[in-house]
C-alpha cells in the first residue's frame, strides 16, 4: 500500500481566484504519477497522468495534469456520467475505508460526488448545491497531436458532510487517485495505488493508499 503525505499550503488562498494563481500556490509540491494500468491486457492505453495535493484549514487543493490522445467533455450538468469523458477521480475515506466519497470531474469541470460503502446499492449522490461548493479551474492546450489538460479542484472540507473533518493535521486517512475515460476511443483505467481485480473497478476501498496530513 502506498503512503502519501499531504502538506499544508502556507500562502494566502484568498487571492487565488484563477488557475494560474492556484497553480503558483502549489509550486514546489511533489508530483505523484498514476503509474498503475491495472487492466492493461484489455485496456493497454495509458495516458500520462500526475497529481499534486495540499491543504488549508478549510479545504483540499488538488491538481491533476494529463496528456492524452483524445479530449472529451460531453457532460455539462452535475451528476451526469462524467466518467465517460476525459475524467479524473479522487476517492477518500475518513473512517478506515468503511465508507468513502468518490469525487469525479471531467476536463471542463463538471462533477459528481457520491458517498457510501463499496456496495453500490447503498451509495448516494450529493446534491448539485453541495457539489457546487467544489471550485474547479481548467487549462487545455493543444500542440499538433499532443493534447494536454490540467485541472485544479478546491474541495472544502464541508463537502465531506458525513464526517466531522476539523484539525486534520497529523491525521491518517485513506484514498486513491484515478484517470479514466470509458467512452473515449481507447478506454483506460489507471490509478495511483495498485488495484488487483479481474475487471475495471475503482470502488474497491481495500486498495486505497494511506494519506497522512503533515
Amino acid at each position: 500500500m502506498k503512503k502519501l503525505t499531504i502538506l499544508p499550503i502556507a500562502s494566502d488562498m484568498e487571492r487565488a481566484v484563477d488557475y494560474y494563481k492556484l497553480s503558483e500556490l502549489l509550486k514546489g509540491f511533489e508530483w505523484h504519477s498514476l503509474e498503475f494500468n491495472n487492466w492493461s491486457e484489455s485496456f493497454p492505453y495509458k495516458p500520462d497522468t500526475r497529481f499534486r495535493i495540499g491543504y488549508t484549514q478549510d479545504a483540499l487543493v488538488l491538481q491533476y495534469d494529463v496528456v492524452e490522445e483524445q479530449l472529451r467533455g460531453s457532460y455539462s450538468e452535475i451528476n451526469e456520467n462524467v466518467w465517460e469523458d476525459s475524467c479524473v477521480e479522487f476517492f477518500i475515506s475518513f473512517d478506515g475505508r468503511k465508507n468513502y466519497y468518490n469525487l469525479e470531474f471531467n476536463l471542463i469541470g463538471t462533477g459528481l460526488i457520491g458517498y457510501g460503502s463499496a456496495d453500490k446499492r447503498t451509495r448516494n449522490r450529493l446534491s448539485a448545491t453541495e457539489i457546487k461548493q467544489v471550485r474547479t479551474f481548467s487549462m487545455i492546450e493543444r500542440h499538433g497531436d499532443s493534447k494536454h489538460w490540467s485541472m485544479i479542484e478546491v474541495i472544502p472540507f464541508a463537502v465531506f458532510k458525513f464526517d466531522h473533518v476539523v484539525n486534520v493535521k497529523e491525521k491518517s486517512i485513506h484514498g486513491n487517485f484515478y484517470k479514466c475515460g470509458d467512452h473515449l476511443k481507447r478506454p483506460h483505467f489507471v490509478s495511483w495505488n495498485k488495484i488487483e481485480n479481474p475487471t475495471p473497478n475503482f470502488h474497491l476501498p481495500q486498495y486505497f493508499g494511506e494519506l497522512v496530513f503533515g
